[in-house]
Parts: structure tokens; sequence; C-alpha cells
């Protein structure tokens, strides 16, 4: 039995997570983390809940992080001192806090993306051989809505996106997020991003490459959260005994 130590257990995804990890016969929750809790939470589920990884009390085989960008340093330090491997599916990292997932990996496993839904990656994957094929003659733009409790902008997704046309193309150099005023034109090598903020959107992508007089569009809608806790239960099976090092879901899908 795989034991899971959630992080970001009291929200939206973590009940997702608790959801979808119920229902599987080969691993169970043992721990939530979750700095909403205060010290007369209730845990809602079976398993006990903490604030924080400093109160942690638990030997997992494997943590998986649906939390927020401050959480990062503290669960690192938890899971290297322990040997344990790590999903990782918060966006919104810094520079910084890239390298330090990094240097983690040099010593536990880690897997990390942006997106843990299978359906993006691939969505990434045909970006990659568009933006290859298709080459200066067209404009790239991507348009990403969230729903309105999401913290940050663009989207980790819309960046992988931007990342994966521009490894594949050197007419795309350099992403301009948001576009105002009067004397902007698009600029040459310009990856414009843009991010839509409202209601319960769970999460929509799509990549618009713009040539003269044809507009080629390819689009993810995910259309619940269980598609990425799917996903993310996925990469804690494939995390669990492999070798130090830095994994994401090529990895995961060149194993299936």
């Amino acid at each position: 039995m795989i034991r899971v130590l959630l992080s970001g257990c009291m929200g939206k995804m973590g009940h997702m997570l608790v959801e979808v990890i119920g229902a599987a016969p080969d691993m169970t929750v043992c721990l939530g983390v979750d700095s909403a809790v205060t010290p007369g939470t209730v845990s809602p589920y079976s398993f006990p809940v903490v604030a924080s990884f400093d109160k942690a009390d638990a030997e997992p085989d494997v943590i998986v992080d649906f939390s927020r960008p401050a959480a990062l340093e503290s669960l690192l330090d938890f899971a290297e001192a322990r040997r344990t491997a790590v999903v990782l599916a918060t966006t919104g990292y810094s520079d910084e806090q890239k390298a330090r997932i990094d240097a983690a990996a040099a010593r536990i496993p880690v897997f990390y993306s942006a997106n843990m839904s299978p359906g993006v990656n691939l969505l990434c994957a045909l970006v990659k051989k568009a933006a290859a094929f298709l080459g200066e003659d067209y404009d790239i733009e991507i348009v990403e809505a969230h729903h309105n409790k999401k913290i940050d902008a663009p989207s980790g997704t819309a960046l992988m996106l931007a990342e994966s046309a521009m490894s594949a193309s050197s007419a795309a150099t350099w992403t301009h997020c948001g576009r105002s005023g009067k004397n902007c034109p698009r600029q040459p090598g310009e990856i414009g991003i843009h991010a839509i903020r409202g209601g319960t959107v769970v999460g929509e992508h799509s990549v618009l490459f713009l040539g003269d007089n044809e507009v080629i569009e390819l689009k993810h809608s995910a259309q619940s959260r269980a598609v990425f806790a799917r996903g993310a239960v996925r990469a804690a099976r494939f995390i669990v005994g492999v070798p130090a090092g830095k994994y994401d879901m090529s990895d995961l899908i060149g194993k299936d």
C-alpha cells in the first residue's frame, strides 16, 4: 500500500484527491498538511491534518502537493530528511524556487509538472510540432481561462505551452503577458499570453497560430478537477521507488 502525504488537503484539489485516492486499491492518505488548519480544526477526513510540515509526524512513501508556492521550502526539507518522493503540482514558483526543486532532485525523486492532465501534455507535444512546422510565418498567441480564485497569472500551463513552442521554433523566443496601450505593435519572437479569470472555470487553454488568411487553434478544456487528480495519482505511483532525479509527464507517458 502506497502511503500518501497530501499537501494542500483542505483545498478543492485536495478534496478531489482524497476522493480519487480513496477509490484506489493500492493507495491511502496517511496525513494531510494545509496552512488553513487551525488549532481547533477537526479533520473532515479519516486521516489527521496539521498546519505545517514541522508538525507532521508520518513516514509517507510519497508527498503529493497541490498547495501554494510558499509551502515549497518546508515540504522539500521534510522530504529530503526522509528521502521521500515528491509530486509537485503547484504553479507560480519563482526562478529561485525552481532552482530549489532542481537541487532537491539531486537527492530525492521529484515529479514536477505545471499540469497533471495527460491531455494537456499531449497538447504541449502538438504545440511543439506545430511551432516547428509553421515557423516564422505564423504568430503565436495563448489564451487561458480559470476560476476567479486562482492566484497566479498567467497559468503555469500557459507558460508550459509557450516553452513548448519556444523549444521548437527559433521564431518564438519570448513571452509577452497581456497587451495594453496605444503603441504596442507585435514584436519579433513574441508569444502573447492572455489570462481570463471568472466564475468556476476549471481550466481552458487555447494556442493560436495566426498566419496570412488562416488561423490554426489547438485547445484543451478541463471539465473537472478529477482530470488533474487522476494524473497526480498516476505520477505518485510512478515516482515511488525510482532513483533520485527530476521527472515529468513525458517520463510517465513514456513508461506507459
